[in-house]
């Protein structure tokens, strides 16, 4: 009997249930021994969950993967699949990154029968499937990497993970426009949908949650590539801020929550003289259309003349932000560069920034200045809306400003 006849009996044979007679009301979840990607799944990886891990090729997604099994492998059974390795480049990867367990079970296989197969006959806790790309239906004409291989394929792992309760992580290659490749409906079929971020010029990586159904999609897990692998980096604070240059015009510090956590990110600016009729703007790390607004507020508001400026803006790090509350940090690195004077470098700003120039209030703020304090800056530029019941650190002294005038007499 094919395979998929097979599937449709099995379907056909489920009776519905009421839904107070259903178990498990509670996700079982475990520890993936990664702290960082714990926190992005919501608190650890949920049983019989289907996760797909996009990114750019060499970002370091298979590398993620094969590390969470040394330590997943200490109580589960893990079956590895690599459509683009074979079994001894996996071994060579391993032992590069510390990996040997014995419940690490790898096969370099890309029919979806001979995995599935595999599947039934090891009976793992956690598949690792690496690529989507790279599997194919033998029962399907159309080639490996199609739509509706892809598709097909991501639907027999998905059967295989809600009836046995398996785990299983799909890599999967992104485009030049940087999606996932592959149907829009790939994204719709999974539990989460995980991205690899990073520039492959510099070591650190950023993993986030687009889409999670079993917890925040807000989260951020920050790694650090070395030698030996992706490294976790618990305080992204401080590194964000290494290297950080002092008594420079055009830099402000910012402090964005991402999810649950406050991370610090130093955004630099540069205001040149436009040879050009239309004055240049550019920016990476920020929302380019939000930069715009605020210059023109910071030119109408603020009495700066931006139009005969090229502006660049730049988020340090690799980092994105886009949250209003980074909206004052933009606005004074601008004019820091535009007046050539010095924020000072004990001060970091948080508010958004209105179209009249007012400064509006912020969600987590106490959490915001806990985080600015701990990395040892002593003053903070916060909306004067909100603030009068705050409890700030003892180490803090708030400046409290109602619009963009008066925070830039107070940081310049």
């Amino acid at each position: 009997m094919p395979r998929s006849a097979g599937v449709a009996s099995v379907v056909r044979a489920r009776a519905p249930k009421a839904l107070r007679e259903v178990g498990g009301t509670e996700e079982l979840r475990f520890t993936t021994g990664s702290g960082e990607l714990d926190r992005v799944l919501g608190g650890g990886a949920v049983k019989g969950s289907l996760v797909l891990v996009g990114g750019a090729p060499g970002i370091g997604k298979s590398t993620l993967l094969l590390q969470i099994c040394r330590d997943v492998c200490k109580s589960q059974t893990v079956l590895y699949v690599s459509g683009e390795e074979s079994e001894r480049q996996l071994k060579m990867r391993a032992q590069r990154l510390l990996v040997e367990r014995e419940k690490l079970l790898v096969l370099s296989e890309t029919s979806m029968d001979a995995i599935l197969d595999a599947a039934s006959s090891v009976q793992p806790d956690v598949l690792i499937v690496d690529s989507i790309q790279t599997l194919y239906n033998p029962n399907s004409t159309s080639a490996p990497g199609s739509i509706s291989q892809v598709k097909e394929c991501t639907m027999a792992l998905m059967q295989l993970s809600k009836t046995t309760g398996t785990t299983v992580f799909v890599v999967g290659h992104v485009n030049k426009e940087g999606a996932i490749a592959g149907p829009k409906v790939l994204e719709h079929m999974v539990d989460c949908v995980l991205y690899f971020e990073g520039e492959r010029s510099t070591n650190y990586r950023l993993l986030r949650a687009e889409k999670n159904r079993f917890g925040s999609t807000n989260e951020l897990g920050v790694f650090e590539m070395v030698d030996t692998g992706l490294k976790e980096v618990p305080n992204p604070s401080e590194m964000l801020l290494a290297g950080r240059p002092l008594q420079t015009p055009g830099t402000c510090v910012a402090c964005a929550m991402e999810g649950s956590r406050p991370i610090l990110a130093e955004i630099q600016a540069l205001a040149a003289h436009s040879t050009f009729n239309v004055p240049r703007r550019t920016t990476d790390g920020f929302d380019f259309n939000r930069a715009v607004l605020l210059m023109a507020v910071l030119e109408k508001r603020g009495g700066m003349n931006l139009g005969a400026c090229d502006v660049y803006l730049n988020v340090i790090g690799g980092l994105r932000l886009d949250e209003p509350a980074v909206d004052l940090p933009v606005l004074l690195a601008v004019a820091s560069s535009f007046r050539d004077r010095v924020v000072d470098d004990s001060l970091a700003a948080v508010g958004e920034v209105g179209l009249t120039g007012e400064i509006r209030a912020v969600s987590h703020l106490p959490q915001r200045l806990h985080e600015i304090a701990r990395l040892g800056f002593h003053k903070c530029i916060v909306p004067r809306q909100g603030t009068d019941q705050i409890v700030k650190p003892a180490s803090m002294e708030l400046l409290r400003v109602r619009n963009i005038r008066e925070a830039i007499e107070i940081a310049l």
